[in-house]
């Protein structure tokens, strides 16, 4: 279910080099359900068009207090704009507009309505790194903060100037994704931790050459998506993957090798509630590692490999508070090697696919998912696509 479904959205739009993503804030607010409306200021209309947010939005784009219908002037009712509203989301918020917020100064519409709002109100910021930490508007965060306005954070990178540092907006995931978690106080995983591996391990040979397999990483991050949905802070551990995930309560942990995987693990392993280890860690490594390239020779080459650290071994035989779930991706005697692993492990469930099936296994977008409990209670699920089927494991993880 859409986590904003029913709420309505008022966007406010300064004049901004960062209104250029507020399409695609648009674009993420709808697909969570929300009702959109746009209110802009004049220069907004510089850096995006009005015609573009009003195809999107569904909704006519207002920039002026008075419009014109059929030659008589139209009043824009700021008052009933303000009141219309859930939540009043100001992206970006350049410093003119911080500033006048924090003022009471009202000389555009978006201000008018501000003034006139009711419900709460989000601020995003967007300026370059040294206005934004200029003293004036460090003062009118925290006054508009002393209002009662929820004053979201800024990120990090790259400026329209060309600078680096703090300033730029959030991007659109992470305001929707804070939004969220403000009407969803009651998210079944709130407050809680959860650690999930996944991708392949990268086991050296040479500088050159490694020992892997074919694991994309797919599953681990739609998981990392879904429980960050449902409100926990997740720390996902990947191996080297092309996936890639934005959203504030996701941080990601990049490794390489089996043995840096098993640290990181160790690390987060404690402060965890739910544990999920979807990576296909690799079970031996070269005993040695060659310090320059391998070249091809006349004699065959032979390979001394070692075992790996056990990584789930280790998750099961340190459980504790935590709920373990592992993976198991198959061949052969599907179901009785997945219970063996579930035993063996010490888990409280596990994910069972096998590569027999169609449209499951690597590199795809589908999984067809077995869930099997510690009691041995399987629920079977169709061929889906993998968000579909991290929802299926959260609703199997919940029901513990």
């Amino acid at each position: 279910m859409p986590l904003l479904s029913g709420k309505k959205i008022l966007l406010g739009i300064s004049g901004g080099i960062a209104a250029y993503k507020t399409p695609f804030l648009v674009r993420e607010l709808l697909k969570q359900g929300a009702e959109v409306r746009v209110v802009m200021t004049p220069s907004a209309k510089d850096f995006v068009t009005p015609l573009t947010l009003a195809t999107l939005s569904k909704h006519p784009v207002l920039s002026t207090f008075t419009a014109t219908d059929l030659d008589n002037p139209v009043w824009n009712d700021h008052v009933e704009l303000g009141l219309w509203a859930d939540a009043f989301l100001v992206a970006p918020a350049t410093s003119n507009t911080l500033s006048a917020m924090a003022q009471g100064r009202c000389n555009n519409l978006l201000l008018a309505v501000y003034l006139s709002a009711k419900c709460p109100v989000f601020v995003a910021p967007a300026m370059d790194l040294d206005m934004f930490a200029h003293p004036s508007n460090q003062k009118n965060m925290e006054t508009l903060t002393s209002f009662g306005n929820q004053v979201l954070p800024v990120g990090e990178g790259a400026l329209a100037s060309g600078l680096e540092g703090k300033g730029r907006m959030l991007e659109p995931d992470e305001i929707v994704a804070r939004l969220i978690s403000y009407f969803n106080p009651d998210l079944p995983l709130k407050g809680k931790r959860v650690l999930i591996t996944t991708g392949p391990t990268y086991e050296a040979i040479d500088p050159v050459r490694f020992i892997g397999n074919h694991a994309s990483g797919k599953m681990g991050f739609v998981l990392a998506e879904v429980a960050a949905s449902l409100g926990a802070e997740v720390q996902l551990i990947t191996g080297p993957t092309h996936e890639k995930i934005n959203h504030p309560s996701v941080a990601v942990q990049a490794v390489v090798s089996a043995k840096e995987m098993f640290l990181a693990v160790k690390k987060e392993y404690k402060r965890s509630d739910i544990a999920i280890a979807a990576a296909a860690v690799a079970d031996f490594t070269p005993q040695s590692v060659a310090p320059q390239k391998l070249k091809k020779g006349k004699s065959n080459l032979s390979l001394s490999l070692i075992p790996t650290e056990d990584i789930l071994a280790y998750m099961g035989k340190n459980k504790k508070k935590h709920r373990l779930i592992g993976f198991a991706l198959e061949t052969e005697n599907e179901l009785e090697n997945a219970k063996i692993k579930l035993k063996q492990k010490n888990l409280d469930g596990i994910v069972l696919n096998s590569l027999q099936d169609p449209g499951a296994g690597f590199s795809v977008s589908t999984n067809k998912i077995t869930f099997i409990h510690s009691d041995h209670s399987i629920q079977t699920f169709p061929l889906q696509s993998k968000l579909e089927c991290a929802h299926r494991i959260f609703e199997q993880i919940l029901s513990l």
